[in-house]
């Protein structure tokens, strides 16, 4: 009997499909990223919307802040997981592309990972599942802007309805009256008819001063320091018809380049140099007076002394009024709003580098005082508010809160369309994106209708933190929302579902559209990443 042939022994490389591959590392360092995330997520939930709660945040140097906006709680969590920072930075792009709907976007990225958990467990790979979230946001943008409402400039009643939207989810909603039209005037202030869309935020100065409540916060419309004129010597604190110069040099003695000392040993020398300081002084301020400025605006030096008490005792005589230890980074703020140019050098001084006002004048307001200066001639497009709290925590918020509702109306003044809140555009978006999926075919289809379910977390959330029930809440703004009313949103004052744009509930449309963009952005990021390599 013939021995049996001894087998073949095969290539190694042949048998590579069917080897077998350890994921099992792969998708537990998947899971731990978006259970950290979704913890992040879930921190800053509850301050969702008018009703949400507020935050006490303690820091190291004992520090307490108490807001509710999503951007400052996660900035000033000490966040340690790699995933989990990267919505500490969602928050942060949320805040620089629109300004408001910091709170909303991070949330929204939380639903998202847990969908995309559910359905990584039942074997999609992340690919399909990013793919998927890709192509449903681009859908979303389209449907929200088919939803959205234009709006004009010219329209101010809108304007400040989309800002106290704003406002009312901000510890200071009390005051969301005062600080919405505030905001709006503001804006539109700065707003340079020949670049419409392009509005700076830097050309809006908010000063910050303790004492009295947030009703006394007012628009200036002029300069306000939060400093004292200098007194010394008995100089002018009130200046009618000022000439101001704003000057970067300094009006003392001059000092040797490098350091060293000069050892004097004789009276007579002692006198002559103090007379030569005396003249040099002197000679200096009797430039500055022969063009007729009247108020100086001095830069803080590093250097040396920008003013001595003997400088400041000739200027008091000249009836001089003098502002020193003006900010390096406000001269430019400064420079724009007098519509005048800062002096490097005494011989450079110059009547036509003059700024002109009708009053420059010191006030006393709660414990300190400010100085103020209004009535400016050909004046820049700047404005400045002052914002008055009676305590540094109400001061902080309101400052945070007239800064998102700043944001809001730039947001409009770029793009220039509104849509409704109270969770209406995602229970709209969750609707008509749930049924585009019964049209794809395949995973693509079961991806996109758990993107939709995903968005219900706003009005849920919504809901839940207003008190309200929140499974009978969302299935009756589905049910709304089916009949044709699009507009159907959560109104967290009556408990009930209305509609949200006559309750003069909206937003802008770049805030809801950036948010989930962004956040799609974001879950699609963690989902790609499937390990951690820490390098020492």
């Amino acid at each position: 009997m013939a021995a049996a042939p001894a087998p073949v022994s095969q290539p190694r490389s042949s048998f590579k499909t069917e080897s077998y591959v350890d994921n099992k590392r792969k998708e537990d360092i998947r899971q731990a990223n978006i259970v950290a995330a979704r913890t992040v997520a879930n921190a800053v939930r509850t301050s969702l919307g008018p009703k949400g709660m507020d935050k006490m945040i303690s820091t190291a140097n004992g520090e307490v802040i108490i807001t509710n906006d999503g951007a400052t709680i996660l900035n000033k969590m000490e966040v340690l997981q790699p995933a989990a920072k990267m919505l500490v930075e969602l928050s942060k792009s949320q805040d620089s592309a629109a300004g408001d709907g910091t709170t909303t976007v991070v949330v929204i990225a939380g639903a998202l990972l847990k969908q995309c958990l559910t359905l990584l467990s039942n074997g999609i790979h992340p690919t399909v599942i990013s793919d998927s979230l890709h192509k449903a946001a681009i859908k979303a943008v389209d449907v929200l802007t088919a939803m959205a409402v234009p709006v004009e400039l010219s329209d101010r009643d809108s304007l400040i309805k989309s800002a106290s939207t704003s406002l009312n989810s901000k510890v200071v909603s009390q005051y969301s009256t005062l600080l919405a039209p505030l905001a709006v005037d503001s804006v539109l202030t700065v707003v340079d008819p020949s670049k419409p869309e392009l509005v700076d935020l830097r050309d809006i100065k908010i000063v910050k001063k303790l004492g009295g409540t947030v009703d006394d916060t007012e628009l200036v419309k002029g300069l306000v320091f939060d400093k004292k004129v200098s007194h010394a010597a008995g100089g002018p604190t009130r200046m009618e018809n000022a000439k101001i110069a704003v000057i970067q040099f300094q009006i003392s003695p001059p000092k040797t380049d490098i350091e060293q000392s000069i050892v004097v040993s004789d009276y007579t020398q002692m006198d002559r140099i103090l007379k030569e300081e005396r003249n040099y002084i002197l000679g200096m301020i009797k430039k500055i007076k022969a063009t007729g400025c009247n108020v100086l605006l001095i830069q803080k030096s590093i250097l040396r002394d920008a003013v001595t008490d003997l400088s400041l005792h000739y200027l008091a005589k000249a009836k001089i009024l003098v502002i020193k230890d003006v900010e390096r980074d406000e001269i430019e703020f400064i420079t724009k709003t007098l519509n005048c140019l800062p002096i490097a050098n005494i011989e450079h001084f110059r009547s036509e580098k003059l700024g002109y006002a009708d009053l420059v004048e010191e006030l006393s307001l709660g414990d300190g005082k400010i100085v103020k200066i209004t009535g400016i001639k050909d004046m820049g497009r700047t404005t400045t508010v002052l914002v008055r709290g009676s305590n540094l925590l109400v001061l902080d918020e309101a400052e945070r809160s007239l800064h998102d509702a700043l944001c809001v109306i730039r947001c409009l003044v770029s793009k220039r369309f509104l849509i409704a809140g109270g969770g209406a555009p995602e229970i709209e978006l969750s609707r008509q994106l749930g049924a585009w999926a019964k049209v794809l075919h395949g995973m693509e289809g079961y991806c996109v209708r758990s993107f939709a379910e995903a968005l219900e977390v706003i009005p849920y959330t919504l809901a839940e933190n207003a008190g309200l029930n929140p499974i009978a809440i969302v299935t009756e703004l589905r049910n709304r929302h089916a009949q044709g009313e699009i507009n159907a949103g959560i109104n967290v004052r009556k408990g009930q579902i209305t509609n949200i744009l006559e309750e003069n509930v909206v937003q802008p449309l770049l805030v809801s559209t950036s948010a989930i963009t962004l956040a799609t952005e974001c879950v699609r990021m963690i989902l790609k990443i499937d390990d951690i390599v820490t390098v020492r």
